[in-house]
């Protein structure tokens, strides 16, 4: 590459260079890439492509689109990501959350909206918590809502911690280092948890962004993808309010399973919503018989 380039003739070759290397989405991930080193907008690409790039950029530039060749996500290399209208940061030890997770949020939200609408002070128990991001996601339209973060990695927690306090709302929420229900007490009016669901043998099938940048034990729930539902069926009645909802996100082919786990735990299924691409993503479960308060 010359020295000095334009930033139109900088994105210009990002976008090819990632192309030829076979790199999906490679356009998006130039724009994003070129953008976050050059500190532009997409108005300034198309307004003013004929402004000069610094060599000491370009360099900067010239080693990210080499990562993400090597299979590195931009959003890993960027150190955040957007969801829900809020940017969060990742850390090494969180889970990169991705717009299927949001069909979690907009069930629960439905499901709130049903039950007695948005300003009340819903109590909600957020189980691998990771990023914090659909925790925050509830908070951004819950306006009286407190939630509990709670993760058994002290990494993901911080992360987590720090991305309430970026967004505005540190203040109603409260991290809890906890291997599931371990370190909990109380009561809830939604458990929501989008846990680990993917089978062993299925871990080398995912792609490189996903199987060597997620952490593994955010991915992988034993053989058969359910250990995670099992703890979570087994437990959260003993920490549910009365009429009180569990919220979870599951695997594509994994709603009959679950569900059954549940059935068996004294829960029925109360509502279900698919993606964007059609498959099974986000369960609701209540209890089969209203409980007493502890």
């Amino acid at each position: 590459m010359a020295e000095v380039m334009t930033l139109g003739a900088l994105l210009s070759w990002a976008r090819q260079t990632l192309k030829q290397a076979n790199v999906p989405d490679a356009a998006l991930n130039a724009r994003l890439l070129v953008e976050h080193f050059t500190q532009t907008t997409r108005l300034d690409a198309l307004s003013r492509p004929e402004q000069t790039v610094s060599v000491e950029t370009r360099k900067r530039l010239e080693q990210a689109i080499a990562e993400r060749i090597g299979g590195r996500p931009a959003h890993r290399i960027l150190g955040s990501r957007e969801f829900y209208g809020l940017r969060l940061e990742l850390s090494p030890e969180t889970l990169e959350p991705r717009p299927d997770t949001e069909t979690l949020v907009d069930l629960v939200l439905a499901q709130i909206r049903g039950l007695g609408g948005v300003d009340r002070p819903w109590r909600i128990l957020d189980l691998g918590t990771g990023t914090g991001a659909v925790a925050l996601a509830l908070l951004s339209v819950l306006p009286n809502a407190r939630i509990i973060g709670a993760d058994i990695s002290a990494d993901a927690l911080a992360t987590a911690q720090r991305n309430a306090d970026i967004n505005g709302y540190g203040s109603r929420f409260e991290t809890c280092r906890s291997d599931w229900f371990e370190n909990i007490s109380g009561r809830f009016d939604v458990i929501v948890s989008n846990p680990p669901y993917i089978r062993e043998k299925d871990w080398h099938q995912l792609s490189v962004e996903v199987r060597d940048h997620d952490p593994w034990r955010a991915l992988v729930a034993g053989e058969d993808g359910l250990a995670a539902y099992r703890v979570l069926a087994t437990h959260s009645g003993a920490f549910l309010a009365v009429g009180g909802m569990v919220a979870l996100e599951i695997g594509h082919d994994q709603k009959d399973a679950v569900s059954a786990l549940f059935d068996g735990a004294g829960f029925r299924l109360h509502a279900s919503e698919r993606d964007l691409a059609g498959h099974d993503r986000a369960l609701v479960f209540v209890a089969d018989k209203p409980r007493e308060e502890a």
